[in-house]
């Protein structure tokens, strides 16, 4: 037993410190693009799954109006919806019928009908059968045309250059997918020509605008450096459409984004140089719960998710474990380290206070200490590389972001542990509870003068 706490202890030191270091700027250029002669705009179909969006629709339009990508096409799905969704889609559209011929690849509830928008081209709306967002998603791509496909949530903001920046990343043709940054909507003021971060909002919000910066600037960049990614946000990805078609599109599950991604990972597992990319500069700002009551809906949600995938796909992560990458950060730094571990600990320190208090007390003040310092180091890492990506805090943010600091070591840190143990366990009670997390209904200014051109 004490060689497995000193195991797990050590491990659990060792991969955040592989991270931050592996996320450091000096590694970014070890693996070199492949240039291409002939620079092309790919064209893009963004896919804007809604169902009940009634109250954050008209923001999602105002975003995407904004772009000025050239060969982008809009699709917004509507999956059911029992709120007015589709009546806002009609007024701020001007829709009307169309006809378009799909792929028949995929499957999908009833498509009722297909628009097209009489206010901006290439803006398209189909009104389908709820069927969830997997259903949703696949009735999209089905419908869509361009050679790529962005999906967004209906709350996600793309910066303006995001689709500029991907398109760059796609002139390489061995990329298959590729994820972007996201940032907490609540989180950020629209100026002129630029960004202004904010923490002036309730602590909830502050807590989830500082966790993204560390699990996206460290994590998240680490592991595409290590071709590890397990998970491409759901809020803010773009794949490969004939891809998408190859791996049969989505499946049903409470944590499509992961899905997506192992079939995209076991695709390039039989077919060799192909890879999937993570792109901090190519920016999405998507809301984020308000409350603690939807903050624990969703992060019970996207455990559950984690878990459901893990079993799903363990027969390809214990075949590849020794030789794939994202087979073993996903086997041991996410699920052993991430999830069982927090059990173990949990049982260790219980059953050591019914034998040995003394050492317990000791032991759990040791824990403590090298939970705080760690975490302390891990974020001071994550906002040296969020400065390095445009990130930047001014005049009293950076009086409230240390202060969010300190919380999030002595509170949040716990809070999030909390997350992962009722989730696992809510997976083998009700594993298709969707909870969904409610819309703010707050009207954000994107007018189409105050740039969002390069923040991180």
């Amino acid at each position: 037993m004490q060689f497995v706490t000193i195991l797990t202890l050590f491990l659990c030191t060792f991969f955040p410190l592989l991270h931050m270091i592996n996320a450091l700027p000096i590694f970014s250029n070890r693996k070199k693009r492949k240039q291409s002669l002939l620079r092309t705009n790919k064209s893009i179909s963004i896919l804007i799954p809604c169902y009940n969006e009634e109250s954050i629709i008209e923001t999602a339009i105002k975003g995407i109006n904004r772009l000025d990508y050239s060969t982008k096409e809009v699709i917004y799905i509507n999956d059911g919806s029992q709120d007015g969704t589709m009546k806002v889609l009609h007024k701020l559209l001007g829709l009307t019928p169309e006809n378009r011929k799909i792929a028949n690849q995929l499957n999908s509830n009833k498509i009722k009908n297909f628009y097209k928008s009489t206010i901006y081209p290439n803006v398209f709306v189909i009104d389908k059968e709820n069927g969830g967002k997997h259903d949703a998603l696949n009735a999209g791509i089905e419908y869509s045309k361009n050679e790529l496909v962005v999906t967004l949530d209906a709350d996600s903001i793309l910066a303006n250059d995001a689709l500029h920046i991907l398109n760059e990343v796609f002139q390489d043709p061995d990329v298959l997918a590729a994820g972007g940054m996201v940032h907490p909507l609540q989180g950020v003021q629209f100026n002129q020509k630029n960004i202004e971060r904010t923490l002036s909002v309730k602590h909830v919000i502050r807590f989830q605008i500082f966790e993204f910066i560390k699990g996206f600037y460290i994590n998240r960049v680490s592991l595409a450096k290590f071709d590890a990614l397990s998970v491409i946000s759901g809020a803010f990805g773009v794949f490969n459409k004939e891809i998408l078609f190859k791996v049969g599109g989505y499946r049903k599950t409470l944590g499509e984004d992961i899905d997506i991604t192992l079939k995209f990972q076991q695709y390039i597992l039989k077919n060799p140089g192909k890879k999937m990319v993570f792109v901090p500069n190519a920016v999405c700002y998507t809301e984020c719960p308000e409350t603690w009551k939807d903050l624990f809906k969703q992060r019970i949600r996207w455990q559950k998710a984690f878990i459901d995938c893990v079993i799903y796909y363990f027969p390809m992560l214990i075949k590849t474990f020794l030789f794939r990458t994202v087979s073993f950060f996903m086997l041991v730094d996410s699920f052993i380290l991430g999830t069982v571990a927090i059990y173990f600990t949990i049982f260790n320190f219980g059953y050591m206070l019914f034998t040995n208090i003394g050492h317990a007390q000791n032991l759990l003040l040791f824990y403590l200490l090298g939970v705080v310092s760690l975490n302390l180091v891990y974020s001071i890492f994550a906002m040296y590389l969020a400065n390095y990506y445009g990130v930047k805090f001014k005049g009293k943010e950076k009086i409230r972001l240390s202060v969010t600091i300190i919380l999030d070591l002595f509170v949040y840190r716990f809070v999030t542990l909390f997350f992962v143990l009722i989730g696992t366990v809510s997976y083998f009670i009700n594993r298709n509870d969707w909870n969904k997390v409610s819309r703010s209904g707050r009207i954000y200014e994107l007018d189409k003068d105050k740039g969002m051109m390069n923040v991180g």
